[in-house]
């Protein structure tokens, strides 16, 4: 299970963009990769094609290895690996090691 999901605050922890701070906008299926909003910028070359685009050089996010970030805490705003807890009802929830405070379901 990944404890890194769409839409959560990240810190970047080790590579070249080591101590910026996003929000995940996916996770690529089959890898453990997530593309974080205005991390690891590279440039793509696009092919115009008649009708459809134009072509030249444009700016986007590429992905980076989910180990490299951590997610943020919304009531501690620290950076933790979250851990995932059995409430009473059974079901599990991601839930902060630091204040104790539960983030989210995990059966989205």
């Amino acid at each position: 299970m990944t404890r890194i999901r769409s839409g959560d605050n990240v810190l970047v922890i080790a590579g070249k963009e080591k101590g910026k701070t996003g929000r995940v906008e996916r996770n690529v299926s089959g890898e453990d990769r997530v593309v974080v909003e205005g991390v690891n910028m590279v440039t793509r070359h696009l092919k115009p094609r008649p009708g459809v685009r134009q072509g030249g050089r444009v700016q986007q996010e590429g992905s980076i290895h989910a180990s490299n970030v951590k997610l943020i805490c919304n009531k501690c705003n620290k950076a933790i690996k979250p851990a995932i807890r059995m409430l009473e009802t059974g079901s599990r929830v991601r839930a902060c090691p630091k204040c104790r405070e539960v983030i989210d379901d995990t059966r989205r």
